[in-house]
């Protein structure tokens, strides 16, 4: 897959807005907001979702959320709502457009391929969120970060190889043989946290990823958890494991210290 220099980008951005309150696993803030968005590239409408803590009064970094290759859903938002009760903005992107989500792993492969496919599309797709995300009053523009999980984690490592402007990213459950790989024009700093167990990421695979950021003398860190596999950070992983008949689990252990891995990051990066 190529990459085609993209020169320009239209976009549209909070055509809707829906707020209400909201409470997060990662401990209950009583003035936590979240409003829904639509916003839009000059092909694609998307539906997002932001969040932050509506007592702070100044500006803070923002963070983008992607989803899994199932769309935009619940599990996305709940991050979005763990990282608003830390401080932070974050939203809660949609890649696929019109909010779509996918019921059964065919389709989920057929969505996120689309998207990988056309890294033109999917730049300004992730372009049009980002500016969504600067221009949100309660965000520090000059402060971004990404993270995604599984599909989420690949576009995020993309966009950063892209040269993204961009603080810091995080991926979890996430392949590393990428449309567009490490290069010198990335600029963030990376955190790839996954499973030692994970089929998906074949060891090959991981093998090129770390050459190609040693050799764009990138700031990373990369992460097997051990017995950890596909999707661990996410509670329903066992669940649709069983009925896709798929190599999917949750580990509590791997989650928490995931988490705390992009915390450390996310606090060491906007210190």
């Amino acid at each position: 897959m190529s990459l085609t220099v993209l020169l320009v980008l239209a976009f549209a951005c909070k055509t809707e807005k829906k707020q209400e309150q909201v409470s997060s696993p990662e401990e209950k803030t009583s003035t936590l907001v979240g409003e829904e968005v639509s916003y839009a590239t000059d092909s694609t409408t998307m539906k997002g979702y932001i969040t932050y803590d509506k007592a702070i009064t100044a500006k803070r970094p923002g963070i983008l959320v992607v989803h899994e290759w199932w769309g935009h859903n619940d599990y996305t938002r709940e991050r979005a709502q763990m990282l608003a009760n830390l401080g932070y903005t974050a939203f809660a992107v949609d890649m696929y457009g019109d909010g779509k989500q996918a019921a059964h792993p065919e389709d989920a492969g057929k969505f996120s391929g689309m998207v990988m496919s056309n890294i033109d599309e999917a730049e300004a797709r992730f372009n049009a969120a980002m500016s969504l995300l600067k221009n949100h009053s309660s965000v520090d523009s000059t402060q971004i970060a990404a993270i995604g999980y599984c599909f989420g984690g690949s576009v995020v490592l993309t966009m950063a190889n892209a040269g993204k402007d961009l603080d810091a990213v995080a991926a979890f459950h996430s392949g590393v043989q990428l449309p567009i790989m490490p290069n010198k024009g990335i600029k963030a700093k990376v955190l790839v946290c996954n499973g030692a167990a994970d089929p998906f990421v074949s060891e090959e695979s991981v093998k090129a990823f770390k050459k190609a950021m040693d050799e764009a003398g990138a700031e990373y860190s990369y992460i097997a958890y051990e017995n950890a596999q596909h999707a661990f950070t996410s509670k329903d992983a066992d669940s649709l494991g069983q009925k896709f008949n798929l190599p999917l689990a949750y580990q509590e252990k791997a989650d928490q210290a995931s988490w705390q891995e992009l915390k450390d990051l996310l606090n060491e990066t906007f210190k």
